[in-house]
């Protein structure tokens, strides 16, 4: 008899009761969309699959297979049955997607700098940065994970988004606190599209911008996995009119394209909108300096912040 989900230990709930509904995160909507992409790949209805793995109906089907309902590790073993899945090559990949997409793989910096976590939206950025093996951008600003503190504390308080003292300094910890996952064991491979507006815009004073100019040449110097592109003024009209933008990318599955407002973050996942911008990001390179130019141009305006 195959293995059903309400047999299974980590499943405590009988059937026909209802299981606890999770907040759906981009993490666990990949693997939701996986596991359907598996039952359809077996010819199963959501019926048909929801009685098969021992699931109260369609509804607590259509919960995991949006995000909404967590599965873990041991419960895959029963979509892996039921669906025949043989594969131990695509075992292993959705064992990966359920790993990530679990609750216990949360970042220490959600309860660490909570009190300045304002927006689910931003809780799951943190989370999804945390994940990433890779990140690509084009932005009009330093990327966070590269600013120093002076330069993020004169961001972060011209921002208006806190009313304290206090508040501005915790956010400014967590930014810098953030940008260990360029140094962990098994650090984020990072390359970022700079526009040049944002290497010549003053934020805070020049003492703070020649400071924060040449942390970005020594890093680029430092880490071979952090590679900066320089966006010149003349290079005219290109790809990323429409705004700055983040593309980052996980050990399993497609990337995902990463847009910030003013008051939230958007996260696309469908392969249409995220091939259109990983198209934008190949123009911009085309058009951008590579590395070597863009750390020569980079010393360059440092010369002048000395004049």
């Amino acid at each position: 008899m195959p293995a059903t989900l309400a047999a299974l230990p980590c499943n405590p709930h009988k059937r026909g009761r209802p299981m606890a509904e999770a907040r759906p995160n981009v993490h666990r909507r990949r693997l939701g969309s996986a596991l359907r992409s598996l039952r359809t790949a077996a010819g199963l209805g959501m019926e048909e699959a929801a009685d098969r793995l021992g699931l109260a109906g369609k509804p607590a089907l259509s919960k995991i297979e949006n995000g909404k309902q967590r599965v873990s590790g041991l419960g895959l073993t029963a979509f892996f049955e039921i669906y025949g899945v043989d594969s131990e090559e695509t075992r292993t990949k959705i064992k990966v997607m359920a790993s990530l997409a679990a609750s216990g793989k949360r970042t220490n910096l959600l309860d660490e700098y909570k009190e300045v976590i304002q927006t689910d939206e931003f809780e799951d950025f943190l989370h999804l940065e945390g994940m990433a093996s890779k990140a690509e951008s084009y932005l009009t600003m330093v990327p966070g994970l590269l600013q120093t503190r002076d330069y993020a504390a004169s961001v972060v308080e011209q921002s208006q988004q806190w009313p304290s003292k206090r508040e501005i300094a915790r956010f400014v910890d967590l930014r810098m606190a953030r940008q260990a996952v360029l140094t962990r064991e098994t650090p984020l491979s990072m390359s970022c599209v700079l526009d040049e507006a944002a290497l010549r815009r003053v934020i805070g004073d020049p003492d703070v911008m020649r400071a924060q100019l040449q942390r970005l040449l020594d890093v680029t110097e430092e880490h071979a996995h952090v590679v900066i592109q320089v966006l010149p003024f003349g290079s005219g009209a290109h790809a990323g009119m429409n705004g700055p933008f983040r593309l980052l990318h996980f050990p399993v599955g497609p990337p995902v394209a990463v847009i910030e407002t003013m008051t939230t973050s958007v996260y696309l996942e469908e392969d249409g909108d995220v091939g259109r911008y990983e198209s934008a990001l190949e123009y911009l390179r085309s058009q951008s300096l590579d590395g070597p130019a863009s750390r020569r141009f980079i010393h360059e305006l440092i010369k002048d912040y000395y004049a």
